[in-house]
C-alpha cells in the first residue's frame, strides 16, 4: 500500500498538536494495529532469505543461517526483510520517524559515553531509515513475544511483555512532548539508575558489580583482542568470527580495508579527523558480526600511537534498507552515510568516531564507527535474561526517546491517547506475529533439512 506522510506543523503549540494526533485516528483507528493475518499474496519467507543472501558473502551464509535456526526469536534476529515486507502491509498512521528498521531486544544495549559515563540506547542501525512509528514499537514488541514464547513463558507472559513495550513508550513519548525541545533532544538513559531501578536486591547488586567492573575495564584497552608482538601490535585472530586480513596471498579484502579507513577521514569534521591522525593504523582483521549482518563485509582496524595508546574502530558494509522498497529510498547519496544519518538522529551520545567511507569507483559502502566493547553490552543482557519485564519498560522508554529526536513527539502522543487502546492493539499484532513467526521459522528449517539452505551442518 502507498505510505503516506502525514505533516504536521511542528512549531505550533503543543495542544493543537496533539488535537492533530487524535484527528489522525478518526482516519486510522487505533484497533487496526492490532491486526495480522497473512496476504495470500504474501512472499515466501525462505524466498526473500536466499534473496537477502545473494548480496552477501556466500562463504558466511551458513554462520548465519545456523544462528538463525537456534530458536524462533533467533530466526526473527535475521529476518528483518520478511517483517518489513509484512509491516507494510499493516495499516500505518503516516506519522513518520527516523526509524531503527530492525527494532528488537537484542539491538539494545549498554556503551561508554565520551565521558566514560555507561548509557542505553539503541545500538543497531544498519536497516534505519524515516517510516512509520508504529513498525519499529511493533517489531520491537513482536520480539518479546517471540522470545516469552520461545523460553516457554505461555501466551499471557508473551502478551503482556508486548503490552508493557507499548505502554512504556507511550508514556514516555507523552512525557517527551510536553519538555522544552532541548531538554528532551538532550535526554539520555543513565545504566547506573537503569540498575539501582531492579526490585530484585541480588540482581540489582550483581549488575552494579559487572557495571563498575566492565566500566573500570573499557579505560583499559582491548587486552582480550589485541596485543604486542616484535613488530609491533596486532588484532588476535579467533576463528573464523576474527581471521587476519594483513599476509594473505588474496589481498583484495586487506585493501578494501585499509582504503575504507583511510576514505573514511574525509566525512569525519575538522576536529575529530586531528585527532585520529594522532594514530596509525597497525592492523586490520575480518570480523563475523551479529545475526542479520552476518554474510556483509566487516573488518576491524587496530590503530595506535607511537607510545602505544590503541584504538579499535570498525568498518561495515551498509546495503540498502530493508524498508527502503516500502518507505522510500534514503535521501543520502550513500548506505554508509544513510546509517550514519540515522544513527546521530536517533542516539544522544553521538560515537566519537562515527563516519562513512568515501570510495570513488566503488560501489561497496561502509560506514565506520569505534567498536563496541562486549563487556558493556552484557550489562543489558543480564538485566533482559534477568528481569524481562523491566527490561521491556527499558526498551519501550529508550525508542521513545529515539523517535522522539527525529519527529513530533505531541502529535504521536495524541495518536496513542491517555487510555491502553494503542497499547493491546499492539500487543495483539505481537502475539499474531509470533505465531507467524514460529511458522516461519519451521518452514526455515525444512528448507535446511531438504538443502535447500545450507546452515552448515
Amino acid at each position: 500500500m502507498p505510505l503516506e506522510h502525514r505533516r504536521i506543523d511542528s512549531v505550533r503549540p503543543i495542544a493543537e498538536r496533539r488535537l492533530a494526533g487524535q484527528a489522525i485516528r478518526k482516519i486510522v483507528p487505533r484497533s487496526l494495529h492490532a491486526a495480522w493475518t497473512p496476504s495470500p499474496t504474501r512472499r515466501d519467507p525462505v524466498a526473500i532469505l536466499i534473496e537477502t543472501g545473494r548480496h552477501r558473502i556466500a562463504s558466511l551464509l551458513p554462520i548465519r543461517y545456523d544462528r538463525m535456526r537456534a530458536s524462533p526469536f533467533g530466526f526473527l534476529r535475521g529476518a528483518a526483510a520478511i517483517m518489513a515486507a509484512d509491516l507494510a502491509m499493516t495499516p500505518t498512521s503516516g506519522l513518520l520517524v527516523q526509524a531503527c528498521g530492525d527494532c528488537h531486544l537484542a539491538n539494545f544495549g549498554t556503551f561508554a559515553s565520551p565521558e566514560g559515563i555507561p548509557v542505553f540506547d539503541v545500538n543497531d542501525f544498519d536497516e534505519t531509515l524515516p517510516a512509520p512509528f508504529e513498525w519499529d514499537v511493533k517489531r520491537l514488541a513482536a520480539s518479546f513475544a517471540v522470545d516469552a514464547t520461545s523460553r516457554h513463558l505461555g501466551a499471557r507472559a508473551a502478551r503482556q511483555l508486548a503490552r508493557t513495550v507499548a505502554l512504556a513508550y507511550r508514556m514516555h513519548m507523552q512525557q517527551l512532548a510536553r519538555l522544552d525541545p532541548l531538554m528532551s533532544w538532550r535526554s539520555r538513559i543513565d545504566v547506573t539508575n537503569i540498575v539501582n531501578g531492579i526490585e530484585n536486591e541480588k540482581l540489582r547488586d550483581r549488575a552494579l558489580k559487572r557495571l563498575r567492573t566492565a566500566t573500570d575495564a573499557s579505560h583499559n584497552g582491548y587486552p582480550k583482542l589485541i596485543e604486542r608482538t616484535r613488530g609491533g601490535w596486532r588484532i588476535k585472530e579467533k576463528p573464523p568470527l576474527v581471521t587476519p586480513l594483513s599476509g594473505q596471498a588474496d589481498d583484495t579484502h586487506e585493501r578494501v580495508a585499509r582504503t575504507g579507513f583511510e576514505s573514511y577521514k574525509l566525512s569525519l569534521p575538522e576536529e575529530r579527523r586531528i585527532l585520529l591522525d594522532r594514530y596509525e593504523l597497525a592492523d586490520v582483521a575480518f570480523k563475523v558480526v551479529g545475526v542479520g549482518s552476518v554474510g556483509t563485509f566487516c573488518a576491524i582496524g587496530l590503530f595506535a600511537t607511537k607510545d602505544d595508546h590503541t584504538l579499535l574502530l570498525q568498518l561495515k558494509e551498509a546495503q540498502a534498507s530493508v524498508l527502503a522498497d516500502f518507505a522510500g529510498p534514503s535521501l543520502s547519496r550513500n548506505q554508509g552515510q544513510r546509517v550514519v544519518v540515522g544513527q546521530r538522529i536517533m542516539q544522544t551520545v553521538p560515537d566519537l568516531f562515527l563516519g562513512w567511507t568515501e570510495h570513488s569507483g566503488d560501489d561497496q559502502q561502509c560506514y565506520v564507527r569505534h567498536l563496541k566493547d562486549s563487556r558493556l553490552a552484557l550489562i543489558g543482557a543480564d538485566v533482559a535474561e534477568a528481569a524481562l519485564p523491566y527490561y521491556a519498560t527499558l526498551c519501550g522508554v529508550t525508542l521513545a526517546r529515539a523517535h522522539a529526536r527525529s519527529a513530533d513527539a505531541a502529535c504521536i502522543g495524541g495518536y496513542m491517547g491517555s487510555g491502553g487502546a494503542f497499547d493491546a492493539a499492539i500487543a495483539g499484532f505481537a502475539v499474531a506475529y509470533a505465531a507467524q513467526t514460529e511458522t516461519d521459522w519451521r518452514l526455515f528449517l525444512e528448507a535446511i533439512k531438504s538443502g535447500m539452505i545450507d546452515a552448515g551442518g
